[in-house]
């Protein structure tokens, strides 16, 4: 709508609140008064300091700097609106307001980017999540910053044009210049992983492992040091099938809003794996940080692996704060201004010494010298609601010397990532696309079951004085056993199995 002072204009940007895009309207007019940048929308900082980067940006590009009043409006006023990536929306509305620059009737575009100084246009952090949001928001093209089109241009379903400064933004949008065309980033499949026969004289481990990877199911290992443990986790990682191209658009998405993603990097189709140090805080695993909290180890593990090597040494606090999310397969973190939630659909592997020492149980030489009261404590830092969560608790040996000097007692990699993924895909023809035997409700695996194995499952539960969810847990760990020996109903052997992975002989079970 044009006026005495100029013309109302809209420009189209988005928030992220987590990976949930907001729409948010850049609206710029002239108004009567003195000369100066008004801007109103809840904008943190970052947005504030926005004026001074767009309107030195501007005067170096050879526009004109309005000498009257300009309101530029963030809507909606209550969503906080963070970082520099509305640097670029703000610029081209300030431009369509002061008829700089003339669009198509009705055209509102849709932007993202931050400016330098000599009118350059900058990725931010979070280009993939933001394209996303975009497309389902509606948008039929985003301009985005030429740095940052490799990544967007990952996103179909709409048209990316990618802008270097403010003086092609400008020719683009009034139809002077052709945009040029978005080049996505490369999709690389993973590598060949560690080898799993590496793994010597640990039979009931590697086969644990395998289970683990082909039902996606939590993982427990506890042992004395150098038996193997992280050896054995690194190994279970190499097992994992393949991502979709969606599945690892979304990995890549939240890599990005956490800044550990390059524009340019390839989209990667191996699962995540996460290793956080035992001293990780409260909110490096969860997530936070101020504002708007940002995703911590557990979303960045999402569709992948989170390794929790020297479980024990983590405060208990931290530890606690898996219970949730392990169950729900997401993060919900409540801050003042957002209610955000992060995916975490992860396979947790831990590993953990038995004692504080490490050699309980180890014989030789080495043997433990800590009081029972000290193991005691050390082990209560685990709780029992967290344990019993964990679908897989396997107590580790020292390796037999015999075993370390011999030939490889074990199948390669590629056998077993084999039949994981094929009980994968059995998996997915049985429940649903991208579900895992561990994701599916208890009530369906029970109409899978032979004869008699639910009674005889209740009562060695029963004598074990174990709790519903692990007669959940055990179920569906039995539904694995059963996809890899090639059955259609879960029978007692497939469950006898199962359950020997629960039993309380593992260490910090005891």
């Amino acid at each position: 709508m044009n006026g005495a002072h100029g013309c109302l204009a809209t420009v189209h940007g988005v928030a992220l609140v987590g990976l949930e895009p907001r729409p948010v309207r850049v609206e710029a007019s002239m108004s009567p008064g003195l000369p100066g940048l008004r801007l109103v929308g809840l904008p943190d900082a970052a947005v504030r300091e926005a004026g001074e980067r767009v309107r030195t940006a501007l005067q170096r590009r050879g526009f004109a700097w309005p000498s009257e009043r300009l309101v530029v409006n963030l809507a909606p006023a209550d969503l906080p609106k963070a970082g520099s990536t509305f640097d670029l929306p703000l610029a081209i509305a300030i431009l369509v307001a002061t008829r700089q620059l003339r669009l198509a009737d009705g055209d509102q575009p849709w932007a993202c980017g931050e400016l330098g100084l000599d009118g350059t246009v900058r990725a931010t952090v979070g280009q993939l999540p933001t394209t996303v949001g975009a497309r389902d928001l509606g948008a039929p093209r985003l301009l985005v910053p030429d740095a940052a089109a490799p990544e967007a241009a990952l996103v179909p379903d709409i048209e990316v044009v990618p802008v270097a400064d403010l003086t092609e933004v400008a020719a683009v949008l009034s139809g002077e210049r052709p945009p040029r065309a978005a080049v996505p980033a490369e999709v690389v499949d993973p590598a060949v992983g560690a080898e799993l026969a590496d793994v010597r004289g640990q039979a009931i481990a590697r086969r644990a492992a395998e289970i683990a990877a082909a039902g996606g199911h939590h993982l427990l290992l506890s042992g004395p040091p150098g038996c193997g443990k992280t050896m054995l986790a690194h190994r279970l990682h190499a097992l994992l099938p393949p991502l979709t191209f969606d599945g690892a658009q979304e990995v890549a998405a939240l890599h990005s809003l956490a800044g550990e993603r390059a524009p340019d990097d390839p989209l990667s189709r191996r699962p995540p794996l996460r290793e956080p140090h035992h001293s990780v805080s409260m909110a490096g695993l969860v997530g936070g940080g101020a504002g708007v909290p940002r995703p911590g180890e557990l979303a960045l593990a999402h569709r992948g692996l989170l390794l929790m090597d020297e479980l024990l040494e983590t405060p208990r606090p931290v530890l606690d704060a898996l219970r949730q999310p392990l169950e729900r397969g997401e993060v919900v973190l409540n801050r003042a201004h957002a209610r955000v939630r992060y995916p975490c659909r992860i396979q947790l592997v831990a590993a953990t010494n038995p004692c504080p020492c490490g050699h309980l149980g180890s014989g030789g030489a080495r043997t433990c010298t800590c009081r029972p009261d000290r193991i005691d404590r050390y082990r209560a830092r685990l709780s029992g609601p967290l344990l019993d969560r964990l679908d897989l608790q396997l107590e580790l040996r020292p390796v037999d010397r015999d075993a370390l000097a011999g030939p490889p007692d074990g199948e390669p990699t590629a056998v077993v990532a084999r039949r994981v993924a094929a009980v994968r895909e059995l998996a997915t023809d049985r429940w649903g696309a991208g579900t895992r035997n561990a994701d599916v409700d208890a009530a369906d695996v029970r109409r899978t079951c032979g004869p008699n194995v639910l009674s005889a499952l209740a009562d060695a539960l029963e004598t074990l004085g174990a709790s519903a969810r692990a007669f959940d847990r055990v179920l569906r760990v039995a539904r694995t056993v059963a996809d890899l020996d090639g059955a259609d109903r879960i029978g007692r052997p497939h469950v006898d199995e199962a359950l020997a992975y629960r039993l309380p002989d593992a260490s910090v079970a005891a």
